[in-house]
């Protein structure tokens, strides 16, 4: 099997073929830290931070770079609406992208450079543009000039003479192309500003990614990512100035993952259907260990280039599906050691999970394909269990749930700590009209109460235990060996 991605450049999926054999360089745009990141924002760490971590499960040496965007015109206007000043809304929201990428389990980059770190790397990158007359000043300003690199548009699939100015592009009457975009803005009153050849002031939005991708990666590097609503102009006029100052290509493989929508609609706050990781974390009735798994489990079911539609019944069957697998591995610890002919059936079963986990992710991450197989590998284990498996065997299985489980970093917490952070998951809205949660304790004694009337044959009232426990949202499943098991 060979792995493919998905090359937004070329419109096709191609085989994967990085510069260096046994290493990737991958480039991912990070955050503008103005605000509490999203659940937009969750998604694209979640894509980047599975396919870093499927790369390295392929023996890969992969060298991770993700920038912090901290100096923006969105950056100024939060600390003017604070009172504060602008270095301290980056530290805050940096602070805040960390607290809620440590919540999702999602990895820190190898480097994550800063913009304002780099103003050296910046300016150099925009005299070199100048230089070969593809740059120009206005009072001040550097604009690049599109017109001068005629590929201008071969990522977006757009023609120059059809374009209109979009977003992020100030119509300015200075500029020789209405699509001439900003290297360099001059200072005005206020702003925070840095030394240059053509005065005070700082840089524009795209020669930033520009200059620290090249930086710590090289001028040509393997993969660069980011959300689709980057392709234009974000990422075309990275590949213009980039091609324009080395006359390299700059990146073999560009890859974009889908929009989150609510209710079909592109999240967004002029909407009103936006919501943060912090919001979610908070609203949601789960303790974090398995809200993260959660929400990885919903964002990986569905494949990384569709648009994800979030809803809180979503979220409940992504949680059932997980509850599935941990209610196997509670079995698997539970069941008596046997071997009644199940273990010569768990080999190929093993082998078909491996198998499926690498055709679906070799086909351009195809996590949906690769949940669907450890689904159906939970569901042949639990029929094989009925015949018997060994300690052995089912370690066996717990060991191919974690070891593939980790690439979507799912599965990887004790079945205790599972069922301990799940109580009290129901809504708000179900807690103001449930009956009070019950104690442990009282739940054991009345399940104690219910095995002895069914023990004396009083069935009616071990079926009034039953029902008034499922009525305190406590399930019951009777075991084989004459035990009860019970859960929230």
């Amino acid at each position: 099997m060979v792995l493919k991605i998905y090359n937004t450049l070329s419109g096709r999926k191609e085989p994967f073929e990085p510069l260096a054999p046994a290493s990737v360089r991958m480039y991912v745009c990070g955050v503008t830290v103005y605000d509490e990141c999203h659940l937009g924002h969750a998604r694209s760490a979640l894509v980047f931070d599975v396919i870093r971590r499927y790369l390295e499960h392929c023996g890969f040496s992969v060298t991770f770079v993700k920038n912090f965007t901290d100096v923006d015109d969105k950056i100024i206007h939060r600390a003017n609406e604070l009172g504060i000043p602008w270095q301290a809304v980056t530290a805050r929201y940096i602070d805040a992208y960390y607290r809620d990428m440590g919540r999702l389990g999602i990895g820190r980059a190898t480097v994550e450079p800063k913009a304002t770190e780099h103003m050296a790397d910046i300016i150099d990158l925009i005299q070199t543009l100048i230089r070969k007359g593809v740059a120009y000043r206005v009072n001040g300003d550097v604009y690049f000039q599109v017109e001068k690199f005629p590929a201008y548009g071969v990522l977006s699939k757009r023609k120059l003479e059809d374009m209109q100015a979009g977003a992020r592009v100030e119509v300015d009457e200075r500029k020789r192309h209405p699509m001439d975009f900003a290297l360099w803005k001059a200072a005005k009153p206020g702003e925070p500003s840095w030394d240059s050849p053509w005065g005070p002031g700082r840089p524009g939005w795209h020669i930033e990614c520009s200059a620290m991708s090249m930086k710590h990666l090289g001028e040509t590097f393997d993969i660069h990512g980011g959300g689709a609503d980057l392709i234009f102009p974000h990422h075309e006029n990275e590949i213009a100035q980039s091609c324009a100052a080395t006359d390299k290509e700059f990146v073999r493989y560009w890859v974009h993952n889908g929009f989150v929508q609510v209710n079909q609609e592109k999240m967004s706050k002029s909407l009103g259907n936006f919501f943060t990781i912090r919001e979610v974390f908070e609203k949601w009735g789960y303790r974090e260990p398995v809200t993260a798994e959660v929400l990885r489990y919903f964002f990986l079911s569905t494949h990384y280039r569709s648009p994800l539609d979030f809803s809180d019944q979503a979220l409940q069957e992504a949680k059932r599906a997980l509850d599935g697998c941990y209610d196997l591995f509670l079995r698997l610890e539970e069941a008596p050691s046997a071997d009644g002919g199940g273990a010569a059936r768990l080999s190929p079963a093993l082998h078909a999970l491996q198998h499926a986990f690498r055709e679906a992710m070799d086909d351009d991450f195809n996590t949906p394909a690769a949940l669907a197989g450890f689904q159906q590998f939970r569901s042949t284990v639990n029929q094989l269990l009925k015949t018997g498996l060994s300690r052995e065997h089912r370690a066996q299985v717990r060991a191919a749930f974690r070891s593939l489980g980790w690439v979507l970093n799912l599965f990887q917490l004790e079945v205790k700590a599972w069922e301990f952070a799940s109580r009290g998951e129901i809504s708000a809205a179900e807690r103001e009209t449930s009956s009070p949660s019950l104690e442990d304790a009282e739940i054991e004694r009345l399940i104690a109460e219910r095995n002895e009337a069914r023990k004396k044959k009083d069935f009616v009232r071990a079926d009034e235990i039953r029902k008034s426990l499922a009525a305190r949202r406590i399930i019951l499943e009777d075991r084989p060996d004459g035990t009860t098991r019970w859960k929230r």
